[in-house]
C-alpha cells in the first residue's frame, strides 16, 4: 500500500476542573462529549487520541457511567488511544516532582483498569512546558506527550520543521514530543471543513510522510459558546469527517502512538519555558498585555509579520503567582501539605495506616488542579466555587495528616515559618477546629482561616485589580451571540452596566485589616478607598508568642501614624483548647490625642459564603435577620454581626465588647469566562467602627470575638446518612 503523504493526528483533551457544579459537568456531557461520541461512532476509519481529565472521569464514573463503557467499546475497536497526564491536571510547574510522577503513575494505572489498555503518551496540562518536565514524565513511563508548535518556533524551528514529532531529553531520558498545530487550532472546529483539506494537502505535497498533529479542548466541539448548534445541529463535524474519509488516498487521520509507531523522529530538540500563545499573554503584567497586544495590532498587517511573530514572546506560567497573590497563597499552602505527606510517608505511622495516607495523598492530588491557580479566558482564579474547592481538599488532606501525625486532638499550637514564600515569617495558630495564618510583615492580617470541619477557608478571598480586557468593558465591544467565534476573541456581556462596576482595591481583602479613618467618613467614601488617614493597611508588625497547654497567643504591634499623631497599636491574636472554635482578638491602642475623635474600623471580609440566596445572610445580636450576603448595611451601636451559610453549615459572628456601628458591602469583581463578562461576588466585607474620643491617657481598647459554629453543617450530614444520601 502507498504511504499516505501526511498523517492528521486528533488528539482531544477533556476536562472538567475539580469542585466544578454538577450542572456543568451535565452540560458538557449532554453538548459536547456524548454528540462527539454519537458522530464518531459512526466513522470506524476515523481514529482519535483521547485524553480524559481524572477529575472528569471520576465524576462520570459516578454519574454518567455509560460514557465510559461506549468509549472502552471504542478502544477496543482501536478508533480510540487512551492518553495519560497528571490525575487531577496539575500543572507540573506548579507542583513537586515527586507529585507530578506520582500523578502521572497513579492515573496511568488508573485508566488502564478502566480501559484495558496501556498508556503510553500523556496530555502535558495547559501545555505548560519547562524542560525538566522531560525527566519527570519518562521517570512515570510516559513515552510521548503533544504541546504546541509555538514553543517549538520559540527553540528556533522554522514553519518548515514542524510537520512530525521530537525527541528531548532531561538527565538521559528521552521524550518524544510532537507541536501541535496553531493553525488547526484555529481551523477546527471554525473554518469550513475544506479549508483544513487544503491546508493539510499543501503540506502533504511538499513534505511527503509528515505529521501535523491537532491537540486542543474537546469542549470546543459543543460546549463553547455557539458550537453545539455550529458542531452538531449545522454538521459541521459529519462535514469535516466526511471530508477527511473522502481523501484517505493521501490523507491518513492517525493516533500519537501510530505516528510514533511508523514514522520516525525529525531530531532532537530542547524547547524553551512556554505554553500556547494565549497562556504566556495572559501572563503577563495587565499593562504590559495592554502594551503587547497594541503591538499586534499595530504590525500583523506589516508583510513582515510571519518572521516577527517569531521572536515575539509573552510571559512565563509561574507569573501567576507573583500576578495574583492569592494564586501565591494557593500555592504555598499545597506546597506545606505536599512537604507534610511527603515527612509522613518516611514515618513509622505511614506503615501502620497505608489507606490514610493514600487517601491523603489523593486530597493532595485533587488541591492541585489547576484552574484556579490561574485566569485567562476562562473564569479561572475569579471563579470562587473553583478556590474553595482547592482548599476543601488540601484542608482535608492536613485533617487526615493530623490523625497520622500523633497529635493531641484536643492541642493547639502556634508554629512560626515562611508559610507564603515572601521571605518574611508568618504564623500559624491551630486548634481542632481551627487554622489561622497571619501575616506580621504584611499588616498583620489574618490571611488564612480553615475551618477543619467544614473544610473551608473563610478567607479565599479575591482582590479587585485592573485587567487587560477592562478596556474592553469599558469600550462596550460586543458580538452576537450565536457566532462561532474562537472563545480567545468571545466578547459578550452577562450583566447591563458592568463598566461601572469597575472598582479597584487598594489593599488585600483579608481579616484584620488595620483602617483609621476620618470621623465624617462615609461607607460609600470608604469602599471607594478614601478616608484613611493612618499607614497600618500593610505595615510590619513587631511579634510576640505567649503559649501555655491550652492556649497560643500571638501579640503583634505596631506604631504608625494616625493623621499628624504617631499612636501605637497592639493587637492580641488568641486560640483556646476549651473553645477552639473562637478567635479572640483583643485591640489596645496607645498615644492617642487626647480630646480628637478619630475612628478606627478593623477590616474583616468573609469569603466562600454565596450571595443572591436566601438561606445564606446576615444576622444581628436577636437573631434578626439582614438581608442576603452582598446585602450592604449600616448598624448602629451593634454588639454582634454573624454570616450564615445554610447550605454550607458556617454560622460565623462577630462579638463587640464595646457596641459597634457596622459597614457591610460586597466585594465584586468584573471578569471574563468563557460565557464572556461577569459580575462575580468574591467576599462580604465586615467593617465595626468606633469614633475614639480619648482621654488624657490616650489608650483605648476592645475585644472582638470571632466564633464559627459548624452544628448546622454536622446536622446535615447526619440528616443525610440517615437519608442513606
Amino acid at each position: 500500500m502507498t504511504p499516505p503523504l501526511i498523517r492528521l493526528v486528533l488528539a482531544l483533551h477533556n476536562h472538567q476542573p475539580v469542585g466544578n457544579f454538577d450542572g456543568v459537568f451535565h452540560a458538557a456531557c449532554d453538548d459536547s462529549y456524548f454528540p462527539f461520541l454519537d458522530v464518531l461512532e459512526q466513522y470506524p476509519d476515523i481514529p482519535i487520541s483521547l485524553h480524559t481529565s481524572g477529575s472528569l472521569l471520576d465524576w462520570i464514573s459516578e454519574h454518567r457511567p455509560e460514557y465510559i463503557d461506549r468509549v472502552r467499546g471504542l478502544v477496543e475497536r482501536s478508533q480510540v488511544e487512551i492518553v495519560g497526564g497528571p490525575y487531577y491536571e496539575p500543572i507540573l510547574a506548579c507542583i513537586p516532582r515527586r507529585d507530578r510522577i506520582g500523578q502521572i503513575q497513579a492515573y496511568s494505572q488508573h485508566l488502564e483498569r478502566t480501559f484495558g489498555s496501556a498508556v503510553r503518551g500523556m496530555w502535558m496540562p495547559e501545555r505548560v512546558w519547562e524542560q525538566t518536565f522531560a525527566g519527570d514524565v519518562t521517570a512515570a513511563g510516559i513515552e510521548y506527550t503533544i504541546v504546541d508548535d509555538f514553543h517549538f518556533k520559540g527553540a528556533g524551528v522554522r514553519d518548515d520543521g514542524l510537520h512530525g514529532y521530537y525527541f528531548t531529553e532531561d538527565e538521559g531520558r528521552l521524550l518524544k514530543i510532537f507541536p501541535g498545530s496553531e493553525r488547526l487550532r484555529y481551523l477546527i472546529p471554525f473554518q469550513d471543513p475544506h479549508e483544513t483539506i487544503r491546508y493539510l494537502r499543501e503540506i502533504g505535497e511538499r513534505f511527503p510522510n509528515s505529521v501535523v498533529a491537532f491537540g486542543d479542548d474537546g469542549e470546543k466541539f459543543g460546549t463553547w459558546p455557539g458550537t453545539k448548534d455550529h458542531v452538531y445541529r449545522d454538521g459541521w463535524l459529519k462535514r469535516f469527517f466526511d471530508a477527511l474519509a473522502a481523501e484517505q488516498e493521501w490523507l491518513r487521520v492517525a493516533t500519537l502512538s501510530e505516528a510514533v509507531d511508523c514514522v520516525a523522529p525529525l531530531g532532537r530538540v530542547y524547547l524553551p519555558d512556554s505554553s500556547y500563545r494565549e497562556m504566556t499573554e495572559w501572563a503577563l503584567p495587565p499593562e504590559q498585555l495592554v502594551a503587547y497586544k497594541d503591538l499586534v495590532h499595530r504590525k500583523e498587517h506589516d508583510p513582515d509579520w510571519p518572521q516577527l511573530q517569531t521572536y515575539m514572546r509573552g510571559g512565563f506560567w509561574r507569573n501567576f503567582l507573583a500576578k495574583y497573590p492569592e494564586s501565591n497563597e494557593m500555592y504555598c499552602r499545597m506546597r506545606e501539605v505536599s512537604e507534610r505527606v511527603e515527612r509522613i510517608s518516611q514515618t513509622p505511622a505511614a506503615e501502620e495506616h497505608p489507606d490514610l495516607l493514600a487517601e491523603a495523598r489523593y486530597e493532595l492530588y485533587r488541591g492541585q488542579c489547576n484552574c484556579p491557580y490561574w485566569h485567562g479566558a476562562f473564569g479561572g482564579l475569579y471563579l470562587p466555587h473553583l478556590r474553595n474547592a482547592i482548599y476543601h481538599h488540601l484542608i482535608a488532606a492536613d485533617n487526615l495528616l493530623e490523625r497520622l501525625d500523633d497529635r493531641e486532638e484536643s492541642a493547639v499550637r502556634v508554629d512560626v515559618g515562611d508559610f507564603n514564600l515572601d521571605a518574611r515569617k508568618e504564623l500559624r495558630l491551630t486548634s481542632s477546629s481551627l487554622a489561622a495564618y497571619i501575616a506580621p510583615a504584611r499588616g498583620g492580617h489574618l490571611y488564612e482561616l480553615d475551618i477543619r470541619s467544614t473544610r473551608h477557608n473563610l478567607l479565599a478571598t479575591l482582590n479587585r485589580r485592573p485587567e487587560a480586557y477592562h478596556g474592553k468593558v469599558l469600550q462596550g465591544e460586543q458580538y452576537a451571540d450565536n457566532e462561532a467565534i474562537s472563545i480567545h476573541d468571545l466578547v459578550k456581556f452577562k450583566q447591563p452596566d458592568l463598566d461601572k462596576k469597575l472598582q479597584y482595591d487598594q489593599w488585600p481583602r483579608k481579616m484584620l485589616v488595620d483602617h483609621f479613618l476620618s470621623p465624617e467618613t462615609t461607607r460609600d467614601q470608604f469602599e471607594c478607598g478614601e478616608g484613611l488617614i493612618g499607614d497600618f493597611e500593610s505595615g510590619v508588625y513587631e511579634t510576640k508568642l505567649r503559649q501555655t497547654a491550652n492556649r497560643v497567643e500571638a501579640i503583634l504591634t505596631r506604631s504608625g501614624r494616625c493623621g499628624e499623631h504617631d499612636v501605637t497599636l497592639t493587637k492580641r491574636i488568641a486560640l483556646s483548647a476549651d473553645s477552639s472554635g473562637l478567635l479572640s482578638v483583643c485591640y489596645e491602642l496607645t498615644g492617642l490625642p487626647a480630646g480628637e475623635s478619630v475612628r478606627f474600623a478593623p477590616e474583616f471580609n468573609f469569603a466562600g459564603l454565596a450571595a443572591g440566596a436566601d438561606d445564606r445572610y446576615f444576622y444581628n445580636g436577636d437573631g434578626k435577620q439582614l438581608g442576603q450576603l452582598q446585602s450592604t448595611l449600616e448598624l448602629e451601636s451593634a454588639r454582634r454581626i454573624g454570616l450564615v451559610d445554610e447550605w454550607l453549615g458556617v454560622d460565623a459572628a462577630l462579638d463587640f465588647s464595646q457596641p459597634a456601628r457596622i459597614w457591610t458591602f460586597p466585594i465584586q469583581t468584573v471578569s471574563t469566562s468563557e460565557g464572556g463578562f461577569e459580575l462575580v461576588h468574591q467576599s462580604s466585607a465586615v467593617i465595626p467602627h468606633w469614633d475614639i474620643t480619648a482621654d488624657e491617657s490616650g489608650d483605648w481598647s476592645v475585644t472582638i470575638d470571632l466564633s464559627i459554629d459548624t452544628s448546622l453543617a454536622q446536622a446535615k450530614k447526619l440528616a443525610e446518612a440517615r437519608a442513606g444520601v
